[in-house]
């Protein structure tokens, strides 16, 4: 049954909607500017010393004491400032914090040849994700597929066994495959034997294609080589099976005539 419409509280919940969603693009937008702002200080509070204010020893006492959980935090902050031109810095308020990651990369690679003015021109204009994939392809020469990172808290103790299970995977992928597609390679192996329990063929085929393609190539080689002659004999068997099966279909309704 369809509800009645109300029509003043829908146009109240969506008007909701949309200001949330306008908040959290302006935060996001906020939090790039901030971010190279934070790195800019940081860089100066290195080169001033100006730990020294708070009576500290070194500069590393004084990220310690900012940055508890993790002084590589601001490291990769002060990253983009440490190796861009200063045509680059200029503007890095403009294009944001993650795309001034991704040309801090060229720069470092290209040194004194880096073209600033065009990838400067790409990161305004290009959204975050597809400018960085445009930065990924310059530096490998291959296309990229979208990425993501993933948060998710790990117990100390469990840490050790993920290491060693990744590093397994490494071995049979080849040292060249990331620790992502190592960690896929282990969850495809996990949904292929769960669902041959649970009966469920299209996850199982999903788990066996992703599986297949993150084996190094002897190994998809080897594999192809055992699969496609049972292939040959299983469609064999059923063009036999479907024979079979018409003949006596006809011979049924023959009688039954």
């Amino acid at each position: 049954m369809v509800p009645k419409l109300n029509s003043g509280r829908a146009r109240f919940v969506l008007t909701q909607i949309d200001q949330i969603l306008a908040w959290e693009q302006c935060k996001d937008a906020e939090r790039e500017t901030r971010f190279v702002e934070l790195g800019r200080y940081l860089c100066e509070v290195r080169a001033g010393q100006y730990w020294r204010l708070e009576g500290l020893k070194s500069f590393d006492v004084f990220l310690e004491k900012r940055f508890p959980e993790s002084r590589r935090k601001a490291y990769y902050l002060m990253s983009i400032h440490e190796h861009l031109p200063p045509k680059a810095k200029h503007v890095l308020a403009q294009v944001g914090w993650s795309k001034g990651l991704e040309i801090a990369k060229l720069a470092r690679r290209d040194g004194q040849s880096f073209d600033c003015a065009t990838w400067l021109h790409k990161a305004r204009h290009l959204p975050k994700e597809q400018f960085k994939q445009a930065v990924e392809k310059e530096l490998t020469g291959k296309e990229t597929e979208p990425w993501d990172i993933i948060h998710f808290k790990l117990y100390k103790s469990q840490i050790p066994v993920i290491e060693q299970a990744v590093e397994t995977a490494a071995l049979m992928l080849g040292s060249d495959k990331s620790r992502g597609y190592c960690l896929e390679m282990i969850c495809a192996d996990f949904l292929a034997g769960a669902n041959l329990d649970n009966q469920n063929p299209e996850t199982l085929l999903f788990s066996m294609k992703r599986y297949f393609r993150l084996l190094p190539r002897p190994q998809q080689q080897a594999f192809l080589a055992e699969v496609v002659p049972f292939a040959s004999k299983c469609e064999t068997r059923r063009e036999t099976l479907v024979g079979v099966w018409t003949q006596t279909h006809t011979s049924v309704s023959a009688n039954k005539s």
